[in-house]
């Protein structure tokens, strides 16, 4: 059961509860019912936060594995240089071969790391969103709470 359905089921429990003599403004409810409910409500509560996690951990390892890549590109530009330099007739063009390749890897190691940094904030900002809608929701369901209790 969703969190969303959770709430709408307590908001049901306290519209069909039934009011308090000469209190029109207090209401009966089923305690044990309630409870049973925000236990549901917290035990709902982790698996979003694990996914959260999850996603933290995913554009981590993301970024991981472009700083590895990158390394590895950057390795084999310098071993293919090394070799060329290895001929002095052709060292200046070595150099320029390797200094161009060391460029185009750390252009592609930069281009990587700002797109997994794009990804990481835009999965960032779709969880807060989420989160922004259920504080919201739940505040609203709380609203409705302390305004029957009145």
């Amino acid at each position: 059961m969703s969190i969303d359905e959770i709430l709408e089921e307590m908001d049901e429990l306290l519209d069909k509860a039934t009011s308090v003599p000469f209190m029109s403004h207090k209401k009966l409810i089923d305690g044990e019912r309630m409870r049973e409910l925000i236990n549901d409500v917290r035990l709902n509560m982790p698996q979003e936060l694990k996914e959260a996690k999850k996603i933290e951990f995913d554009c981590q390892r993301i970024l991981n594995e472009a700083k590895i890549n990158a390394e590895s590109i950057i390795r084999r530009a310098e071993d293919r240089a090394a070799q060329i330099v290895s001929k002095e007739a052709i060292m200046v063009e070595a150099k320029k071969k390797a200094i161009d390749m060391l460029t185009k890897a750390q252009a592609a190691s930069k281009n990587l790391q700002q797109n997994a940094l794009a990804s990481v904030n835009k999965i960032y900002s779709d969880a807060e969103g989420y989160y922004v809608k259920s504080l919201q929701e739940i505040r609203a369901a709380k609203g409705k709470l302390s305004g029957r209790k009145n």
